[in-house]
């Protein structure tokens, strides 16, 4: 059996992996149109803030290991571009540009996601980067070092425009922060991301709210970011505004897209198409609250759907209850977490929800180095059920949302959750978790 996989990064190269070790006679090829695989993309703001690291630290497995330790026909520089599901044929033209074509039994689509960019003057100019992939990693700090830069603008304010204004400001970069929306996060409760939008300004980044960027110029050595009411010249601009999933191979060739323009998958990773999966950031999911699709780009979900999918190429059935959109980033010296459900978009769900937001400690009121924690939590007047939590605090949110996170996917209530038997000890956390303080807090609102 032929099973073709497009894609080379996480949820494809662990389908291909877990298939090829799973069933030795499989015929497995993997075409990924980048000359690297199987790296940590989200390792690359803290590389890039070291200019003594080499960006290729962070390749987690060489092309050639697959290749020869594991029997794996993989093909790097080669761009899929076009499925024709009849004839179960992909093809394309490899980097030298010579045209291939390919059968396949069964077929992976894990061509990830991309980033946006606006079609606004200016911004294909040299020295306007964006930061998806390696080879984005390692333009990027290949500019930093040969320019010599100082300034630098970022368009966007989500979790790589955060981690990229750390990394930057730690190799002494000014960094100016720009976007169109007056607001820092969206999506987090107030009280949270002041916390944030204040130890961005004690870092020494300058945040520009409600300024969308019209174009960008060339003026001689240096860019210019051109607002309504501002313009700020620098030497490097980061575009980060957000990603969209890579679905247009898979619309091409007639298959189902799902939120967001991903592509439609069921439980076991199959598209409308049952001998074709998707796995990884091009593909929707089963949110575990509510239910329904969604779209929420991350590696861990790559990778498990990336097994899910060489379970049942290889005859075993495999399903995957779904996502509960648990992350977690860093801000300088905070850690920011969420998992589950805003109260805004638990209200598009059909809930009733309430929340809370409550300020505790990171240790035991009494221990040294204690600091405050503010946590958010969402429920469900209804059912009762946990919706949501966020936290933001200097220590021990990035492990604590841990906790909200298994009771989302058991669909607890947030009084099942208060009676959760949580560790105490005072070096980490008060007896009261901030989390059972919240959880407390909201019942007195559901009851």
């Amino acid at each position: 059996m032929k099973f073709v996989v497009i894609g080379g990064d996480a949820a494809g190269m662990s389908a291909a992996s877990r298939a090829k070790r799973n069933k030795s006679d499989l015929e497995v090829t993997v075409l990924e149109q980048t000359a690297d695989v199987s790296y940590s993309a989200c390792g690359m703001p803290y590389n890039i803030a070291d200019p003594n690291r080499a960006i290729e630290d962070l390749v987690v497995r060489e092309a050639q290991v697959f290749r020869e330790k594991q029997g794996i026909d993989l093909r790097t520089g080669h761009r899929v571009e076009a499925i024709d599901r009849a004839a179960r044929v992909v093809t394309g033209h490899d980097n030298q540009g010579n045209a291939f074509e390919l059968k396949y039994d069964k077929l992976l689509i894990a061509t990830g996601g991309s980033p946006i960019i606006p079609d606004r003057p200016g911004f294909g100019l040299p020295g306007v980067l964006a930061l998806k992939n390696l080879n984005d990693g390692r333009v990027m700090k290949e500019y930093i070092q040969i320019r010599a830069v100082k300034k630098a603008v970022i368009i966007g304010m989500g979790y790589i425009a955060l981690e990229m204004a750390e990394a930057l400001r730690a190799r002494d970069i000014e960094v100016h922060m720009v976007k169109p929306r007056p607001i820092l996060l969206p999506w987090m409760n107030r009280e949270l991301a002041s916390m944030i939008e204040e130890e961005l300004q004690a870092n020494g980044v300058q945040l520009h709210l409600g300024q969308d960027v019209t174009s960008i110029e060339k003026v001689d050595d240096r860019l210019k970011v051109i607002c309504a009411d501002m313009k700020i010249e620098c030497q490097l601009v980061l575009v980060a505004i957000g990603v969209k999933p890579n679905s247009e191979i898979a619309e091409d060739a007639g298959l189902e897209l799902g939120p967001k323009k991903a592509i439609a998958v069921d439980r076991a990773m199959h598209t409308s198409d049952q001998d074709v999966f998707a796995a990884g950031d091009c593909a929707d999911a089963y949110h575990v609250v509510t239910g329904q699709k969604t779209w929420i780009p991350l590696a861990l979900r790559a990778n498990r759907a990336g097994w899910a999918v060489a379970d049942n190429v290889i005859g075993k059935t495999k399903e995957l209850p779904g996502v509960a959109g648990t992350a977690v980033f860093k801000v300088f010296y905070l850690e920011v977490a969420r998992t589950g459900l805003t109260s805004d978009e638990a209200s598009a769900a059909g809930f009733d929800p309430a929340e809370v937001v409550i300020t505790g400690q990171t240790k035991a009121h009494a221990h040294p180095g204690s600091s405050i924690m503010r946590v958010q939590m969402v429920g469900d007047r209804k059912s009762g059920r946990l919706l949501g939590v966020q936290m933001v605090a200097r220590e021990g949110a990035a492990h604590r949302i841990n906790a909200p996170a298994v009771a989302l996917h058991s669909q607890l209530t947030v009084e099942a959750y208060s009676q959760t038997d949580l560790a105490y000890a005072p070096p980490f956390g008060p007896v009261w978790d901030p989390t059972l303080t919240a959880a407390n807090q909201l019942l007195k609102k559901l009851r």
